[in-house]
């Protein structure tokens, strides 16, 4: 029998430990992550143990009415396991799962599938679960990213413009100025989308400094001027752009093409994956063409990100 809590606060170092040696857990799942915004999202987790006491699965989530969605302020959240988890297992994590929440409120789960590029061992038993449990898929966003083992080449003008950042002298370093490529980054957002960045300068600067092995800034000078970055959100598996941003004197001389191209051929070469995220708006419904022929023009191509909806107490 598969027993269900809701998770509080003194859980948070056997989540931890738990994330750190799961099989499909990335840095975003640690509480000091999840957490930092938590008055936007308020946390409504779930841990799932055997009979033995033995915890086998997390559920990163929040609620909100009757709707249970794993996680909102993040990009996915589905089921976190270890090695020990096995097909049969998780169906009974999930029956567990539907006996559960209708005494929380919870009538619905609206879950973000964790992509296969951040399994370090396969784990999409809960993908089957989901299958026998008649959850319906709502939402596909396609995602562009290289496999690094057998890259395909860049474009040419990608090489092109590599080759002219170099002859303009930018130089390419690791940086901690946050607040000065975020301007860049909302200035960017704010004229060619009305929109802006999910976190602000002062957040990024906060989760970088509490995270410093996983969330890295790689930027282009001339001289000491920034006129390029990209911030790296670096997983055992998986190096993801999280923000790309350019000056217009940055586009006009290559910088970000500089950037990105000595993250994939050099920096990053040991990793599985490079992952530039999702071209798609209108909940997948929309591909923004030009924005993921830049990303294929690096070698990049498809992964998926699925969302399910699975009405709950109706097994």
């Amino acid at each position: 029998m598969v027993s269900v809590i809701k998770y509080k606060a003194e859980h948070q170092r056997q989540w931890d430990d738990f994330v750190s040696r799961s099989k499909n857990g990335t840095f975003l799942f640690y509480r000091d992550y999840m957490d930092y915004h938590a008055d936007r999202f308020p946390d409504c987790s779930f841990m799932f143990f055997d009979e033995q006491e033995r915890l086998l699965a997390l559920l990163p989530a929040t609620a909100q009415g009757e709707t249970l969605s794993s996680h909102a302020g993040l990009t996915f959240g589905g089921l976190v396991t270890d090695a020990q988890m096995k097909a049969a297992l998780m169906l009974e994590v999930f029956e567990a799962l539907n006996a559960h929440l209708p005494a929380h409120g919870i009538r619905r789960l609206f879950y973000k599938v964790i992509p296969h590029i951040y399994h370090v061992i396969p784990a999409e038993e809960d993908l089957y679960a989901l299958f026998r449990h008649n959850a319906r898929l709502v939402r596909r966003d396609i995602s562009s990213t290289i496999f690094l083992g057998e890259k395909l080449p860049f474009s040419k003008g990608r090489k092109y413009e590599i080759k002219q950042a170099a002859k303009h002298g930018l130089e390419v370093r690791e940086s901690d100025d946050f607040k000065t490529f975020m301007s860049i980054e909302e200035q960017l957002l704010d004229e060619k989308y009305d929109s802006r960045p999910v976190h602000s300068a002062a957040e990024l600067q906060m989760l970088a400094t509490r995270f410093p092995e996983h969330i890295k800034l790689f930027a282009a000078f001339r001289e000491e001027a920034m006129l390029a970055g990209v911030v790296i959100y670096e997983n055992h598996t998986v190096a993801h752009a999280q923000y790309i941003a350019a000056t217009d004197e940055g586009k006009s001389l290559g910088a970000l093409d500089m950037i990105l191209g000595g993250l994939i051929n050099d920096h990053y070469s040991c990793k599985k994956y490079f992952d530039f995220g999702i071209s798609t708006e209108n909940q997948g419904r929309e591909l923004n063409v030009g924005l993921i022929e830049n990303k294929q023009s690096f070698g990049a191509r498809a992964v998926v990100h699925d969302f399910y909806e699975l009405e709950i107490g109706n097994d």
